[in-house]
């Protein structure tokens, strides 16, 4: 294959990468839109803006469910369906927020693998890595909705999913800030900033699926590792909070994607810091 000819290659692969990267995240989004939209506390219809045929249904018994007992304190315990919709909720809401920010990782991993085929020298497809990556935070969806039970179950969550105590509120903040300066963040930081020394520092590209598979775990762990405090904000800002994912998302597609090293997260774990302080003074 020629040079011409390869680099037309690679431009198709990494415009089919994107697309579909395009496409996952906007599902995953939609998805998360849909349920800031429609979860409604229980025995409460929608409201007839939300127009077409669901205006005015009961959505408190929907699959024998309750969306909004599920997450509201005080209503009842939460049943096995409860877990799995939670969950549900967010390990799609993870999905949506991190795809971004691993694109940079996806979009060389899928780019010298075409290289590499054509060399006669073909690794695991982007597939496995992806799916390595994503196990991981669907681990720690797992952990969240365990998380969120426990909250539920103390009563120190409202309806919107966020915390209704302002100095746990504030601790979290607290605690998220003083994250963002310490050395495993920046250890992890640097792994997700720089695609190819993760690579090099990990053995390179693998031609087994189960190889690249657990490259791909590897590299969620310190994306993990990097966002895990921040995803924990969650519970301050409410986790339905569309505008609150959309914030936590952008900081972390800032953090792994903009050139300033470790800037964006100590000036954002300062604030974080001094906001959670306030909130803690105030309530006492």
């Amino acid at each position: 294959m020629t040079d011409t000819a390869l680099e037309a290659v690679l431009r198709r692969d990494r415009a089919v990468v994107t697309a579909a990267l395009v496409v996952i995240a906007v599902l995953a989004w939609a998805y998360v839109l849909w349920l800031a939209a429609y979860m409604v506390m229980p025995g409460s219809p929608l409201p007839d803006s939300a127009g077409s045929d669901m205006a005015g249904v009961d959505m408190s018994n929907m699959g024998g469910m309750d969306m909004g007992a599920a997450v509201a304190p005080g209503f009842r315990a939460w049943a096995s369906a409860d877990f799995a919709f939670i969950f549900t909720m967010w390990a799609v809401m993870m999905v949506g927020m991190m795809t971004p920010s691993a694109a940079p990782m996806l979009l060389l991993y899928a780019g010298v693998g075409r290289k590499a085929q054509a060399d006669g020298r073909p690794f695991a497809s982007t597939g496995w890595f992806f799916a390595g990556y994503l196990a991981v935070w669907v681990v720690f969806s797992i952990v969240a909705t365990g998380a969120q039970w426990l909250l539920a179950r103390l009563a120190l969550l409202d309806p919107s999913m966020a915390t209704d105590s302002a100095i746990l509120g504030g601790l979290v903040l607290i605690a998220a800030g003083l994250y963002q300066w310490t050395p495993i963040k920046g250890v992890c930081l640097r792994q997700c900033q720089a695609p190819i020394a993760f690579l090099t520092s990990h053995g390179g590209f693998r031609s087994a699926p189960l190889g690249a598979l657990r490259l791909g775990v590897d590299h969620g762990a310190y994306c993990l590792g990097c966002c895990w405090a921040l995803m924990a904000l969650l519970f301050v800002g409410g986790v339905m909070n569309v505008l609150w994912i959309a914030g936590i998302a952008i900081l972390v597609l800032l953090e792994k994607t903009v050139p300033t090293g470790q800037l964006i997260p100590r000036v954002s774990g300062a604030l974080m810091a001094a906001i959670g302080t306030w909130l803690v003074f105030r309530a006492l």
